[in-house]
């Protein structure tokens, strides 16, 4: 395949057999020596750019790039791994477009989620039937919320589909969980803010207790990995080690043009707490880290590397979409769209890329968060650096211009299709067709569609504009026509059997 991101061939066979992490007590040692080869073969590999052409080019915005003849073939069979609370809705939404407009048939939950927070079962796909070996998988994409299971996804989908999923700082992750999650995590909801609680998060957190896997690790329980033993039977932290001929990890902070920073990775593995004592900074070791062994989280970042073809970082969006839609040999106009299950009144993001922009309360709260989610800060630490390894063989000056291009389309679409050009507060939305479902103590908002445009724009524009749920339910009327669908109609439905919300 010719495309950027996917790994050698010989890779994809492995998702085979390489089904999970549930045989890490079976073959940890064989693993850990093929996880470390993976991680070479899992580098980026270049492809021919096709042209930056827009497949929406109405006059009121004509493209800059116009299309030229392909050197690749579209990607059309995708598996995404929705995590929740890092930007993932908004991938959702270009999925859902793109298989609507290319009349692609998605794996569907028999509701909104896959039995979340239990591991992903094939049985849990509406209509699924499991096929003999010669049969094609009836299912392009497979996109909507679950706890990654690789060998039940590989009963839906076919081993040489698009894997890729979304990562986010915990920084900034714990924060919006916190506010989304608080009613339905214990953990969260005994604590009386973000801030006590990553004070001291061992008087509120108690592993096991019903919603509090949304309260550590968050993306590490998404992506289905299993916890280091020290942490499950101990309950202690566990922190990666220090490595002193760790890589640089690189940001690029926004506006900042091409000149990215490089931050030591030993500091990020190992974020420090700050404390203000008048006009001095002293640094002190988050408090109860004890080193764990690095071989398990190793052994998982090189699994998920094994398996993912690309993983985004929701602090580089933009960058990551455009090498999304080089991968998939889409054309640009595929991966733009607007932000989706966006929480009104969100305070500036604690994300590595800002860090000399926050007050030292905030750089304290960023440490903890950190250090409390160390599972997640590996991941992100990791998927960071494979993104910037993959931006360097893309190309920067081409990078900035895609990213350029993107968002110029973006703000012409919004100032076309949008009342006001932007998310607006839900109580503004009459049209339960574009209200996103609320919940949390933040408002979600969403968009409110301009009067008088023609049918074909009004189309589009509400493909865009289309929350997720909503277009779930969209999808599955077009699929399953002449069936009743078990999806609960909006609003006041509450996904899978703890009353947890739908969020990415």
């Amino acid at each position: 395949m010719g495309h950027l991101g996917p790994l050698f061939s010989t890779t994809r066979t492995m998702r085979l057999w390489l089904w999970g992490p549930r045989s890490l007590g079976v073959a940890l040692g064989v693993f850990m020596t093929i996880g470390f080869a993976l991680q070479l073969w899992g580098g980026p590999f270049q492809k021919k750019l096709p042209g930056v052409g827009l497949q929406l080019r109405p006059p009121w915005f004509p493209s800059q790039h116009p299309s030229s003849n392909q050197s690749c073939s579209p990607q059309q069979r995708l598996v995404f791994l929705k995590t929740h609370k890092s930007g993932s809705s908004s991938v959702l939404n270009l999925l859902h477009r793109y298989g609507d407009r290319h009349g692609l048939r998605f794996a569907l939950p028999a509701r909104y989620q896959f039995g979340y927070p239990r591991l992903f079962q094939a049985s849990r796909v509406k209509n699924y039937h499991p096929q003999n070996e010669e049969a094609e998988p009836p299912f392009h994409i497979l996109c909507h919320h679950m706890r990654f299971n690789l060998k039940e996804v590989l009963q839906v989908m076919p081993s040489d589909s698009f894997f890729f999923s979304i990562v986010r700082d915990p920084a900034a992750l714990a924060r919006s969980a916190f506010s989304y999650y608080k009613s339905i995590s214990s953990a969260f909801r005994k604590a009386p803010s973000l801030a006590a609680f990553l004070a001291n998060p061992r008087a509120f957190y108690r592993l096991g207790a019903r919603g509090d896997h949304y309260a550590r690790n968050l993306l590490w329980f998404d992506f289905g990995l299993p916890f280091p033993p020290d942490m499950r039977a101990k309950k202690r932290n566990l922190h990666p080690p220090r490595d002193p001929n760790s890589p640089q990890l690189y940001v690029l902070p926004s506006g900042a043009g091409p000149q990215a920073q490089t931050l030591d990775l030993n500091a990020l593995v190992h974020p420090v707490l700050t404390v203000a004592e008048g006009h001095h900074h002293q640094t002190s070791s988050p408090p109860s880290l004890d080193a764990g062994p690095s071989s398990f989280i190793q052994w998982g970042l090189a699994w998920l590397d094994s398996v993912f073809d690309l993983v985004l970082v929701t602090e580089y969006f933009d960058e990551s979409l455009v090498l999304l839609a080089d991968a998939l040999c889409w054309d640009l106009d595929d991966v733009v769209g607007f932000t989706h299950n966006a929480q009104a009144g969100g305070k500036p993001s604690l994300h590595a890329a800002r860090e000399d922009r926050l007050t030292d309360e905030q750089q304290q709260l960023a440490a903890r968060a950190r250090a409390w989610n160390n599972l997640d800060w590996a991941l992100y630490v990791h998927f960071n650096r494979t993104l910037w390894t993959r931006i360097e063989q893309y190309g920067q000056s081409r990078l900035e211009s895609a990213v350029a291009e993107l968002r110029a389309r973006r703000e012409a679409l919004a100032k076309h299709c949008l009342v006001g050009g932007e998310a607006l507060d839900p109580k503004y939305i009459t049209d339960q067709r574009f209200r996103p479902f609320q919940f949390g103590s933040a408002k979600v908002l969403g968009y409110i569609l301009r009067s008088g445009l023609s049918p074909q724009d009004r189309e589009e524009c509400e493909r865009l504009a289309t929350p997720e749920l909503q277009y779930k339910d969209k999808l599955d009327a077009k699929q399953f026509p002449h069936s009743l669908s078990a999806s609960p109609k909006l609003p006041g439905y509450f996904p899978h059997g703890h009353q947890a919300p739908l969020a990415g």
